[in-house]
């Protein structure tokens, strides 16, 4: 792939987010204090499904550039970047958990569960960290 600044501009955005959260999880304690913080589950909230969206926007890109086959939804674009090989399958599996909580916290709202968003918060912010070194490991090899 030629380099590609829309993904690279990307990358810099969840390199931000990504800080932005890792800031906040240092912050926050207890499930009861996020809990009580509406302003921070609010922002949190917003930070993680932005995240996610701008993994599912490199992987069009990918996808759409290399002419990889079409994705049928969200989760299909993690699983054409595995089936391609550009990230592995243990990662795919959490990309497919942050597709699904992406769809809820934008389409059911209404069943967004705080322990779940700060388990995200406090245990996966890695696989976004994943996700971007695999991306620049796909860039650098192009």
């Amino acid at each position: 792939m030629v380099k590609d600044d829309v993904v690279l501009e990307r990358l810099i955005r969840l390199r931000d987010e990504i800080a932005y959260l890792q800031e906040e999880s240092s912050r926050t304690h207890s499930l009861h204090e996020y809990v009580e913080n509406i302003r921070l589950r609010k922002a949190v909230e917003r930070s993680l499904q932005v995240a996610v969206e701008i993994c599912l926007d490199i992987g069009r890109r990918i996808i759409a550039r290399e002419r990889f086959r079409y994705p049928e939804d969200n989760q299909d674009v993690f699983r054409i970047l595995a089936e391609e090989g550009i990230i592995s399958g243990e990662l795919l599996s959490s990309l497919l958990n942050m597709a699904r909580f992406r769809n809820l916290i934008v389409h059911d709202y209404a069943r967004i569960d705080d322990a779940r968003d700060y388990a995200l918060l406090k245990r996966h912010l890695e696989d976004f960290i994943a996700f971007a070194d695999a991306v620049r490991v796909y860039l650098e090899d192009e």
